[in-house]
């Protein structure tokens, strides 16, 4: 089919999401494989999850790198 794409394409598709927009057919496929398949969705949700928290360790670190030391 036109549009099936495998898991490990999806998989790297959602990876090259956080680092490039995707073309509309990426989205098409990828969106379309994810209501197929049952892995792929919770992938995705570890993903976003795992950036939240990296995001939210850039915002404490950036945080406590601009208090001063207690002497």
């Amino acid at each position: 089919m036109l549009f099936q794409i495998s898991c490990r394409q999806a998989t790297a598709l959602i990876l090259q999401a956080e680092d490039r927009p995707l073309t509309l057919a990426e989205r098409v496929k990828l969106r379309l494989h994810l209501t197929i398949c049952d892995p792929c969705p919770r992938f995705l949700r570890q993903v976003r999850v795992m950036h939240q928290a990296v995001d939210r360790w850039k915002h404490y670190r950036d945080d406590t790198d601009t208090e001063e030391p207690p002497r």
